[in-house]
């Protein structure tokens, strides 16, 4: 197993994204430590691995407060050693963001992603290096849909939130790697199978006029491969770029868009 003897903690693990992340760490031998505002959502993760063979364990933590995400990640390395991988997944609702054009949006709409999603994955890399920094090893992994290259419509403080985290990455890679840190962000297109971009593709379908299978279509068809990606292909990809066969990567993009980017 890949991630054998390894500690990962995610953030905003309830979610869709978190979760299947979290299940393949598990999967490849990690001991995953889940967080999340909603505890019993986080639980009930915790006992699905348990369950299937997996180390789990929970702890209510918001990542937008540095103070608990100290705390906790401090805790976590007193008891485990280590802290090998660090994944931030957490969302934000998109009603009220998404599905609105620039010249009807209001600031604090647009400003809401761009200060939220950079300033949780700051406090939870920063936290995160600090410790690997000690240790003289870690990944840090980011993920991100596809505008945060493209220009997309539609999508408010969005894109340029997304463009932050991607350039926080490459920053955080400059600095640390050179202490065995890595810094890796997962870009993939937006995944239909998520609760979150279900709402949010149904948000840009009405705002076209048309139905949210359509739109789904629409974006699938600008991928090479006719189709978005999936939880399982980001999660696989997230378990091997948090393994030491990919020790070479950092400060760069796992583009797992299906051709929608061709880098």
């Amino acid at each position: 197993m890949s991630l054998e003897n390894k500690n990962a903690i995610i953030y905003g693990a309830a979610g869709a994204v978190g979760g299947a992340v979290a299940r393949a760490f598990a999967r490849e031998g990690a001991r995953v430590f889940l967080t999340g505002r909603d505890l019993s959502a986080v639980d009930a993760l915790a006992k699905e691995i348990s369950a299937a063979g997996g180390a789990a364990e929970t702890a209510q933590v918001d990542a937008l407060d540095e103070e608990a995400v100290g705390s906790h990640l401090d805790a976590v390395v007193e008891q485990a050693g280590t802290i090998d991988v660090s994944f931030n997944a957490i969302g934000i609702p998109q009603q009220g963001i998404q599905g609105i054009p620039l010249t009807e949006l209001s600031v604090e709409s647009f400003s809401l992603p761009v200060t939220t999603y950079p300033r949780a994955h700051f406090v939870t890399a920063r936290a995160a290096a600090r410790r690997m920094i000690e240790q003289r090893s870690g990944v840090i992994l980011m993920h991100t849909p596809e505008p945060a290259r493209l220009g997309a419509p539609l999508v408010g403080g969005m894109g340029p939130a997304w463009a932050a985290l991607e350039g926080l990455n490459r920053a955080l890679s400059a600095e640390c790697a050179q202490y065995g840190v890595r810094a890796v962000c997962l870009r993939t297109t937006g995944m239909p199978e998520t609760a979150t971009i279900d709402v949010v593709f149904g948000l840009h379908a009405d705002t076209h006029g048309i139905t949210r299978e359509q739109f789904t279509a629409l974006t699938s068809g600008m991928t090479h491969r006719k189709r978005a990606t999936t939880l399982a292909e980001l999660a696989d990809v997230a378990a091997f770029v948090a393994s030491d066969r990919a020790a070479a990567m950092t400060g760069t993009v796992a583009n797992l868009t299906g051709g929608i980017i061709v880098d």
